[in-house]
């Protein structure tokens, strides 16, 4: 699964403003509406409805909320980073400031389970999340994921 493929350049937002982790995930649900094209509030609430199961903060200051969503046809990928880390319940207690957000039709599982494993992995890397926190721009982002996918694929 290629996260960079997953995750269009509209879906990249450097944000503060997030005092909270539902601020964040609010954060991360108005990226989603406005790049999957769908309504907010339903992206919201998918997104709490997983939450409410178990934190998806993995730890080392980043998240990966997913959802299973209706109205899309395929897994698709938004990231958010916070100027302000907030608490997040992560494995690790440490705030997230780095969040990669899925999205995956209902019935869509497979798919859905390869781009969490993909995400996990990358985002271990110590050196790739420095250099997310350090870009200046959404589209140095975007060309980290890209960049990150193709050296995991060779």
């Amino acid at each position: 699964m290629d996260i960079g493929e997953l995750l269009s350049q509209d879906g990249v937002v450097l944000r503060s403003g997030a005092s909270s982790k539902r601020q964040a995930l609010h954060v991360v649900a108005e990226a989603a509406a406005a790049t999957l094209g769908l309504p907010e509030a339903r992206v919201l609430e998918a997104l709490l409805e997983r939450e409410a199961l178990g934190s998806t903060g993995l730890g080392s200051g980043v998240a990966v909320p997913h959802a299973r969503i209706e109205g899309i046809d395929r897994v698709s990928a938004v990231f958010v980073r916070l100027d302000t880390p907030v608490a997040y319940g992560a494995v690790d207690d440490r705030p997230v400031d780095l969040m990669f957000a899925l999205f995956a039709p209902p019935r869509d599982g497979a798919d859905h389970l390869r781009a969490l494993a993909a995400a996990s992995r990358a985002l271990r890397s110590p050196a790739l999340r420095e250099h997310l926190r350090q870009a200046h721009t959404s589209d140095a982002i975007h060309a980290l994921f890209v960049r990150e996918a193709t050296a995991t694929a060779a």
